[in-house]
């Protein structure tokens, strides 16, 4: 049979990809989603991109997921004289919104005065230069004492690991970003800098009150978000997760990031969420032809732990080898899972023995197609949950899924070992389509052979799947 990938591939686009030829590249070397970063950029790129994408999708007859990435309440430094500034351990700089760079007084393009408190942690220039608040200066200013050595840059990112934001995270930005994207052919809406279970079903309202079927990711980047109870509970009400590693780093220390990780997949593993490992994958390939090892190793952990996807961001955005590095990761991924098998889930996340019938009949599927030596999961779905249900027990076989609804098929692109197709709706449409498979060699196989359908006694009514039948394929 023809490999397919079971760990997807998201891909930021940005100034290196920002042509029809290089989404084109992007497509054939192995992406299965298009990241749209909408911290930069303008509209009018983002409609010429959208349109390269679904004409590229097209035309090669293979659905792919956009997702569109809000800002959130970034904090940065604003512009400083010169793009720098030396600070050593004691100083008091004065963090003010409304002001501009002058000694020690620092821009920001943030009011932290309305958000910090007294003796809170402030992270400058990404974790770099590490403060405190020593005081609420005015209605715009605060004043850090600084705790190391170093320099500034401008528009650096600020991180604020004791700040409660309060829900208050979907800014003006990202509400006007959210009513573009509504009008457009986006499939997830990431929401970055989410701090609770709430931050997700406030952004699902607005999508919803737009018009948009967006499917909802969390950004896991907050010390809040991984607190006992938090995390299950953002998990359950997303329809994925993001491990933000970037500013996840900064806020809960390095040291913590691969155990954390390890946690978000096997809890999106445990309820048939997404899940997506995210920045410096293959960092060094932003500047160099080939990753290094220990990157190399990083892309074949997320594989062994199980995720749905893993991102490049900057080496495709921005990168000088974006299509060497999609090349290299999709190698990565397809010799590990080839060669080891996805590592088992612990028992003690499933204290809870009753399980959702869906859930049940996405497990009796997987083990009786491993039972039977079948070649494939084909699931007939509407909303593609059923499909997504069968991802989450990790098969070590394709599943094919067939919809009738394209934003469906788009949005299981990105899920584990999923290969989408659109059909029209009909009692029979799983097994008409391993038979068209069959004719056009998508399984390189001999005949006969079995393939395990998942169905519904009423094709096209969301959440009926209620059967499971093997077919031979002669």
């Amino acid at each position: 049979m023809h490999i397919l990938k079971r760990t997807k591939i998201l891909a930021g686009v940005g100034p290196a990809t920002n042509s029809h030829e290089k989404i084109e590249q992007m497509f054939d070397a192995g992406v299965n989603g298009y990241r749209m970063n909408f911290s930069h950029g303008t509209y009018e790129e983002r409609d010429r991109q959208i349109e390269w994408i679904r004409e590229v999708s097209k035309r090669k007859g293979r659905p792919v997921a956009i997702v569109e990435d809000l800002q959130g309440p970034k904090v940065r430094l604003g512009v400083l004289n010169d793009n720098h500034q030396e600070v050593k351990k004691g100083d008091i700089l004065t963090l003010d919104s409304a002001a501009e760079h002058n000694g020690l007084t620092l821009p920001m393009q943030y009011n932290l005065a309305e958000k910090v408190k007294v003796s809170e942690r402030i992270y400058l220039f990404d974790g770099k230069i590490r403060t405190h608040v020593t005081e609420i200066v005015s209605a715009t200013a605060v004043n850090v004492e600084v705790e190391n050595d170093g320099f500034l840059m401008s528009k650096k990112g600020v991180n604020l690991p004791d700040t409660d934001f309060g829900g208050d995270i979907i800014t003006p930005k990202d509400i006007k970003d959210i009513e573009y994207g509504a009008t457009k052919d986006i499939d997830y809406v990431a929401l970055s800098f989410i701090q609770s279970a709430e931050d997700i079903q406030n952004l699902r309202q607005l999508l919803v009150s737009n018009g948009s079927a967006a499917h909802v990711i969390a950004k896991i980047e907050t010390r809040a978000a991984i607190q006992d109870g938090v995390l299950e509970e953002v998990v359950k009400v997303s329809d994925g997760v993001m491990v933000a590693r970037g500013d996840l780093a900064p806020e809960v220390g390095l040291e913590m990031v691969p155990v954390i990780q390890q946690k978000i997949v096997a809890l999106c593993r445990k309820h048939g969420k997404l899940s997506i490992i995210a920045t410096q994958m293959m960092s060094s390939m932003v500047d160099n032809p080939e990753p290094t090892r220990a990157e190399v190793s990083d892309v074949a952990t997320a594989v062994i732990q199980g995720a749905d996807a893993v991102m490049l961001s900057d080496e495709t955005a921005n990168g000088m080898y974006p299509i060497e590095t999609i090349d290299a990761m999709r190698k990565t991924i397809l010799y590990t899972q080839e060669n080891t098998g996805v590592a088992r889930l612990d028992d003690a996340l499933f204290v809870d023995k009753k399980m959702p019938i869906r859930h049940a009949i996405s497990h009796a599927a997987v083990s009786l197609a491993s039972e039977i030596n079948a070649v494939a999961i084909i699931a007939e779905t509407k909303s593609g949950a059923t499909a997504a249900n069968i991802g989450a027990w990790r098969p070590n076989l394709p599943i094919i899924s067939v919809t009738s609804e394209p934003r469906s098929a788009q949005q299981l692109a990105l899920s584990f070992a999923n290969r989408s197709f659109i059909r029209p709706d009909n009692t029979e449409v799983g097994y008409e389509l391993a038979k068209e498979l069959a004719e056009r060699n998508f399984f390189e196989l001999d005949k006969p052979f079995n393939v395990v359908i998942v169905s519904g006694l009423q094709p096209g009514k969301v959440g009926g799947t209620d059967t499971i039948k093997v077919r031979t394929i002669e």
